[in-house]
């Protein structure tokens, strides 16, 4: 076994180094698949929840509900429902 002995600066500059690779790797830009409730209300730019509620209950968006109290919006679902209305303009 080897033992690396770093000088501080160069032990944070390296640890800043792996950090960066791992966000880069992960995609630290790439939005999360799944939202709450609050975040596709704003997608969809509505303010309630009862609408939300109607667009889940008629099968427009998808959703999960890994708990009880939690449901979870797709993203890309609520994004292909937004494109689905889109109106050409002349």
């Amino acid at each position: 076994m080897q033992v690396v002995c770093l000088q501080e600066e160069a032990f944070y500059k390296l640890f800043d180094k792996v950090i960066e690779h791992l966000e880069e790797k992960r995609g630290k830009d790439k939005p999360f698949k799944w939202i709450d409730g609050e975040e596709a209300m704003s997608l969809l730019n509505i303010t309630s929840k009862t609408t939300l509620q109607k667009l889940r209950d008629e099968g427009k968006i998808r959703y999960s509900q890994p708990q009880k109290r939690i449901i979870l919006y797709d993203r890309d679902s609520i994004n292909e429902y937004i494109e689905s209305h889109v109106r050409e303009t002349f």
